[in-house]
Order: C-alpha cells, then structure tokens, then sequence
C-alpha cells in the first residue's frame, strides 16, 4: 500500500512537471502566429482523437456514447469546460492583461481554493489542522518562488480577475472530478472532458473567427510541438492527473499544482539557462515541507 501510494505521488509530480514545461511550446507557437484558442483547439483536437481510436481499437467503450444520465452528461459538460475551455482562455488571456508574475501567483494558489469549495460538499475531504497548515506553508514557498525577491505587484483588475477565474476553474473541476471519478472509469471521463473542451469553444470562434493554415500547422517545428501537447501534455497527462485524482483524493493530487512553479524554472533552467536564485531554493524546501504535511494523515 505504501509503494502504491509513493507511485501514485510520483505521477503526480511528473504531470505537473510536464505542464511546468509546456510553456516553452506554447510560447513558440504564439510567436509563430497560432492564438491561445487555436492551440487550444488544436491539441485537445489530437487528445480527443487518440483517445477515441484507443476505445474503438481496444473496444473499452466503443459503444458508450452517452453517460448513464443527464447528469452526469451535464457534469461531463462542467469538467470539459471548468478544466478544458474556460481554464485555458482565462488564463492564457490574463497574461494579455496583467504581469506573468500575477497570473502565474494567482493561478497556482487554486489548492486552496479547491480546498475549501471540496470541503463544502465532502466532509471526508476536510483537512486536519496539521493538513492545513501544511498547504498554506505550501502556497508560501509558492509566493517566494513565482515573486523570486521582487515584492511589487503591479494590480490589473481585468487581468488580476481573468487569473483568479482560471484558478476557480480548476477548484471546480476538482470538484466534479470526485463524482465522476465513483461512477465512470478514466478514460471515458477524459476522452468526456476533451470532447465538451472543444465543443463550447464553438461560441468563441462564432465571435472571434480564424483558425491558422495547413501550411503553417503542418510545418515541422509547429507540428511537433502541437504533438507534445496534444499526445504528452493533453492526452497521457490528463489521464494521470485524473487517475491520481481518483487515487490520491482531489485535495491531495490538486495540491501538487503548488509545484507548478519549480518544475517551469527547473526547465527553464535546464533548457535557457536562466538563473536558479536562492528565493526559490528556499520556495521550493517551504513547498516540499508544506506538501509533507499536507499528506499527513493524523494530527501530530
């Protein structure tokens, strides 16, 4: 049960770690001309068809079409939207508005908030008083490292509220994960979330028309970063991360979004050479405490 629990916590590192990475692919299709709805769409677009030839190929659920009611149909819809659509518009929009210091501090403190709307309906999700302190020591580390020393915020309402709407995103997906996650099986809930994703991007191209060409999208460099995201970043890590929701519980699992930060300057590090600072060696030990005692199971 142990060595279960330790693989299931490094699943979740390792999604998170890819998603702290993805910021270089996107930043290179934004200057090549694709918008954050196009990329969007493009790699949801290859997540949603891989995973659809995975169950008519293996025949999991070639033939579940539908959930088993309206409900659970309805809350297929909220998870598509909460943690696919409206998460990545929101937040990709606040950086057109407001500092990525902003965007990327407001957006990585949703464990709390996940924290406290989860508690609301799940008693058995509330946290120990041990636990609690535990993830607000975390959400510290997480100011040190994103502020790396420089203690000025510069507030932009619009965009302070878009990166505080893409951190509530998450904190309901969270939510509608729990549900889901006791009456279907992972892939059918991800293939579910990348489906309605791309479906209620439908009034935002009815609004802002456009979409890149072939050209441009078949070129090597743009297509393999597409496919990272698509295949790694979209498909194998939504996957894990909702199998580790199931496994873990949503409060743990969403806390490790508190290492969103560190695994970004870690390949930035690797990757650009940019500087490790001593703000984020110590952001980084006050996180893993933090996570330690999150993880906790009885008041010490």
């Amino acid at each position: 049960m142990l060595n279960n629990r330790i693989f299931h916590h490094i699943v979740a590192f390792l999604v998170v770690a890819i998603w702290g990475s993805t910021f270089v692919y996107t930043k290179l299709l934004l200057l090549n001309g694709l918008s954050p709805a196009q990329i969007f769409t493009l790699r949801f677009t290859i997540a949603y068809v891989l995973l659809l030839a995975f169950d008519l190929i293996t025949k999991r659920d070639a033939f579940r079409v539908k959930c088993r009611t309206w409900r659970d149909e309805l809350r297929m819809m909220g998870l598509g939207v909460s943690g696919g659509s409206l998460y990545f518009l929101t937040e990709n929009e606040a950086m057109n508005h407001t500092t990525t210091t902003n965007t990327s501090l407001i957006v990585c403190l949703c464990p709390i908030f996940a924290t406290a709307l989860i508690s609301l309906f799940y008693k058995s999700e509330r946290l120990k008083p041990v636990q609690m302190a535990g993830t607000l020591l975390a959400a510290v580390g997480v100011t040190v490292v994103v502020l790396n020393g420089r203690f000025v915020l510069h507030l932009s309402p619009l965009g302070d509220a878009l990166a505080f709407s893409a951190c509530l995103c998450w904190a309901v997906y969270s939510l509608l994960m729990i549900s889901a996650n006791q009456h279907y099986d992972t892939v059918f809930i991800t293939r579910k979330v990348f489906f309605y994703g791309l479906l209620s991007m439908i009034p935002y191209y009815l609004l802002i028309p456009g979409f890149p060409p072939a050209s441009l999208v078949l070129r090597p460099d743009i297509l393999a970063n597409l496919l990272f995201l698509g295949c790694v970043a979209s498909m194998l890590c939504f996957l894990a991360w909702n199998w580790v929701m199931k496994k873990l519980g949503a409060v743990a699992a969403t806390n490790y979004v508190y290492f969103n930060p560190v695994t970004t300057i870690l390949f930035a590090w690797l990757i650009l050479s940019e500087q490790i600072t001593v703000y984020f060696i110590i952001g980084s030990v006050l996180i893993l405490l933090g996570m330690y005692l999150a993880d906790r199971k009885k008041v010490g």
